[in-house]
């Protein structure tokens, strides 16, 4: 298939009739809890002999896609990695991303977008309309310019059965001095009221979204309270989850958050970056089963070899379960 081909196949989809919540927790059933970066950083193209260019990056890519779209339950390519190739590069990730999908794989595609009115829902229309060659099951989102800036994407990913994964407690250690700041807990509860599902929000003290004590100081409570309205009575599962690391050990506990929001939590660290799925338990508790463990270069570093991606990916999988269950 060529990137114009994906383009055109990609044209053709109509909103998904099933929600981002039902089908990515079927995917995690079927083919287990793991998620796959797609991430052709410089030092990995490297690794498998690849020259950092357009060639190495399609190459890259393409091995990716084929070796695990067809049994890893989700796959999440980061947008930069592409978009520093140019037009090029998007050609490729288009074609990744049509071709992943069209393999049984839920796309998350990890472009952390944020800004606020017309250009939040352009963001939005890039990779959750289903018109979009880029259009996505998920898209990881910033809400660091007020919750409510991401309206525009949380309407039109409802709208088209997509999700949004909103970071919230991250994996770098840089992202504490602004997700464990503290806020007056009458701001927050105003800015509760205003958002929810529909914009309606629930009425601060009462539903999920409620949260007391110190939790309900931090900038991370504040978005968990807001996703978890936007999650309310959602089955099996909502479609609106957060980033939380996997390397943050007790941290949650030690803040009084509570990761309860009916809604997925996309868990980026494991591997390189330290943790292993038998921490999960730890970090997230009695919402473990809610994880969407995100690895990457654990399993990138066996490739160019596509049966060495898939062994790794499938002990990865036997991990998780045998952590989480």
């Amino acid at each position: 298939m060529t990137a114009s081909d994906a383009q055109t196949a990609t044209d053709t989809r109509t909103p998904l009739a099933e929600p981002f919540g039902a089908r990515l927790r079927r995917a995690m059933d079927a083919r287990g809890p793991l998620c796959v970066g797609i991430d052709p950083h410089p030092s990995l193209l490297a690794d498998w002999d690849l020259a950092d260019d357009i060639h190495g990056l399609e190459r890259f890519t393409r091995l990716t896609v084929e070796a695990l779209a067809d049994r890893t339950a989700v796959l999440k390519p980061q947008s930069a990695f592409f978009e520093r190739f140019g037009s090029r590069g998007i050609a490729v990730l288009e074609k990744a991303v049509a071709e992943a999908r069209d393999a049984g794989a839920v796309v998350i595609m990890d472009a952390k977008r944020g800004d606020i009115g017309s250009t939040m829902a352009a963001y939005a229309d890039a990779f959750l309309d289903p018109s979009s060659p880029l259009f996505s099951d998920a898209l990881t989102v910033s809400p660091y310019l007020g919750f409510g800036s991401l309206r525009p994407a949380v309407e039109l990913a409802r709208r088209n059965g997509c999700g949004l994964f909103v970071l919230a407690l991250t994996s770098n250690p840089e992202g504490a001095e602004v997700q464990h700041a503290v806020r007056g807990a009458t701001a927050l509860d105003a800015a509760g009221a205003a958002g929810g599902a529909g914009g309606t929000g629930a009425a601060p003290g009462t539903g999920a979204a409620h949260r007391t004590g110190s939790e309900a100081h931090s900038v991370a409570a504040t978005v968990l309270r807001h996703l978890a309205a936007e999650n309310a009575g959602a089955e099996p599962m909502g479609s609106f989850g957060a980033v939380v690391g996997a390397t943050l050990g007790g941290t949650p506990g030690e803040l009084g958050i509570d990761l309860a929001i009916n809604g997925p939590l996309l868990a980026p660290g494991i591997g390189a970056q330290g943790a292993t799925p038998a921490d999960l338990p730890g970090v997230f508790g009695g919402v473990v089963r809610d994880v969407v463990p995100s690895v990457s270069r654990g399993v990138l570093k066996h490739g160019p070899d596509i049966g060495g991606m898939r062994d790794s990916a499938r002990r990865f999988v036997e991990e998780v379960r045998a952590a989480v269950n």
